[in-house]
């Protein structure tokens, strides 16, 4: 956000008077750059919209220059807030882990972690890994959706971590990769006897044009590249099909529907045991990163450095 006035300086600006600076308004200066928004932060400190715009406008005075520039979508930080957030974050969020230790009651049981990520890699990758934690004290509240929403509102804190298949930009938010994921073109036993698999390998694409599609959108993001990637066409068809939900299209399609694209961590027990059947094994499979994402500084709970570490190491074994 922007306060200068016509000559382009900030509005009370003059000399640095003498003193330290707030710690409060510091706090709240790196709160609004790590989540690139002055909404964000008041929701992240518990503090109202102007409170925030009030501490940010005295700091910037008491600095003597703007430290944040308005967007059509939250605020971009100055050179100079850059600099700042380098000096004071590690501090910060060093006097974060001292302080918050001592403020609340040591013997009330820790609130409840709230993840959030696509519904079937959580209830595929995620959920298996942590039910034994449940029984060390974790307690989890699980929201699904689509990335882009998902990260706004960890930004914003609404969620402790998020699962996105979306790598995150910027530095508001921390990325770490957690599994790639594998697409597979899968059919029923039925319908892979009907394709020919041969046939598929010479003709490509055109031997699935008369092919029910089963999809989760009618957009096929999975299957158009899938189709880009490996049959290097572009995919027109509409399809038959659409379920909201990867387990759903896999349902259908295990029951006879039609062809789809599925990751293939959600349909390698079907594989396994019959119920779909792998219509290409191409040298170079497209595939797709997770990320495990979560808000930069101290962990904000005391369980999230327990449930990313036993993430990591269940995805190491995937």
């Amino acid at each position: 956000m922007t306060y200068r006035d016509s000559n382009g300086s900030v509005p009370g600006a003059g000399p640095r008077p003498g003193g330290g600076l707030d710690l409060q308004q510091l706090r709240t200066f790196l709160a609004v750059h790590r989540s690139g928004s002055f909404t964000a932060a008041a929701q992240l400190l518990r503090l109202s919209q102007p409170t925030v715009t009030t501490q940010i406008r005295s700091l910037e005075r008491r600095l003597g220059h703007t430290l944040f520039d308005r967007l059509p979508r939250g605020v971009a930080p100055t050179g100079e807030a850059n600099d700042l957030a380098a000096r004071i974050a590690a501090p910060l969020d060093a006097l974060e882990v001292v302080a918050g230790t001592g403020g609340a009651d040591a013997s009330a049981p820790p609130l409840p972690l709230r993840l959030a990520g696509p519904a079937e890699a959580l209830h595929a990758l995620v959920l298996p890994a942590l039910a034994p934690m449940v029984e060390e004290g974790v307690r989890l509240r699980v929201r699904t959706g689509p990335a882009d929403g998902l990260l706004d509102e960890l930004r914003s804190g609404r969620h402790d971590l998020v699962l996105s298949t979306v790598r995150p930009r910027g530095r508001t938010l921390l990325a770490e990769p957690l599994v790639d994921e594998e697409f597979v073109l899968v059919a029923s036993p039925s319908w892979s006897r009907r394709i020919h698999r041969d046939r598929l390998t010479r003709q490509g694409a055109s031997a699935l044009c008369a092919i029910p599609l089963v999809a989760y959108d009618d957009d096929l993001p999975l299957l158009r590249r899938y189709w880009r990637h490996v049959f290097g066409v572009r995919l027109t068809c509409a399809p038959a099909i659409t379920v909201p939900d990867l387990r759903g299209v896999m349902t259908a399609v295990v029951n006879g529907a039609g062809v789809t694209v599925l990751p293939r961590y959600l349909c390698q027990d079907a594989l396994d045991d019959g119920r779909l059947v792998t219509l290409l094994e191409p040298e170079e499979p497209p595939i797709n990163t997770a990320y495990l994402v979560r808000r930069p500084g101290p962990a904000g709970h005391p369980h999230l450095e327990g449930v990313w570490k036993q993430l990591v190491a269940a995805a190491s074994r995937c």
